[in-house]
């Protein structure tokens, strides 16, 4: 049973920069991690999410300012969130799924238990 175990959450003034990390065990094979976020009675938003193989997509609304990146041999995927705003705050999950990097949070089939990010202005 695959298992993601999260990290690097907190508060942060606007501006300032956070790094969230992710690791995977247990799975036997996951060609797709990637990061969600929800707040209070919106429904969970994907932000960014990575390719095995390396590509990447992402939010328009983080588009220039967060960046994923894979750590294949550690099975260990990053957001680099930059210029942070208000608007960033949420919960942060951690997904992964076994084939697609869909759009659609219930196609993952792996979730880490969520980090809170909060942003002040």
């Amino acid at each position: 049973q695959g298992q993601l175990v999260e990290s690097g959450g907190g508060s942060v003034q606007a501006g300032g920069s956070l790094r969230l990390s992710c690791a995977a065990s247990g799975a036997t094979y996951l060609n797709c991690m990637g990061w969600f976020r929800q707040t209070p009675g919106k429904e969970r938003e994907r932000v960014a999410v990575i390719y095995k193989g390396g590509g990447a997509y992402y939010a328009d609304s983080v588009k220039g300012r967060f960046t994923i990146s894979l750590e294949n041999e550690k099975n260990t995927v990053y957001l680099q969130m930059n210029s942070v705003k208000p608007e960033d705050t949420a919960m942060y999950y951690c997904a992964a799924a076994p084939l697609i990097c869909d759009t659609d949070s219930s196609r993952y089939k792996y979730w880490g238990q969520g980090t809170q990010v909060t942003v002040s202005s």
